[in-house]
């Protein structure tokens, strides 16, 4: 797996506010189903961008892309893939991408999908917007 970091803020001081908890969970699940779909010498890349923002994303936001060489998301699926008990595979109910587009959504994100263009795999991406570290206070009521 190779993770990059593309950092574009440059200066900007923010932060995600998220349930760390569910976002491993989404991302967990994520990885699960590209390993699935790869065969033994497949490879799963994994980057993560943080830009700045624009319209919902006022602040910024972090996005997570998983992308693999795997199969890819078959056509008859791919309308359905957020959908509960959407599934190709012999393993699972069809609840991940559901559960992880919720997941993220409840977080102000938002999911997506494609094929990979050179038809080897998919990718998987989701952006969750950041906060300015101003806006949130401690427990104590200061600002951090």
């Amino acid at each position: 797996m190779y993770y990059t970091l593309q950092n574009e803020i440059l200066g900007l001081d923010a932060l995600i506010h998220a349930d760390k908890e569910r976002i491993i969970q989404v991302i967990s699940n994520l990885l699960d189903n590209a390993i699935k779909f790869i065969e033994r010498d497949g490879l799963i890349r994994i980057t993560l961008k943080i830009s700045k923002g624009d319209g919902p994303y006022a602040y910024g936001y972090t996005e997570i892309i998983i992308k693999d060489t795997g199969s890819g998301i078959s056509e008859e699926i791919f309308p359905h893939l957020f959908s509960k008990f959407s599934t190709r595979s012999f393993q699972g109910t069809g609840l991940g991408l559901y559960i992880s587009k919720n997941i993220i959504e409840s977080h102000g994100g938002s999911m997506w999908a494609e094929n990979n263009k050179d038809g080897k795999g998919a990718t998987f991406s989701f952006r969750i917007p950041l906060i300015k570290t101003d806006l949130i206070q401690n427990s104590s009521g200061v600002s951090l």
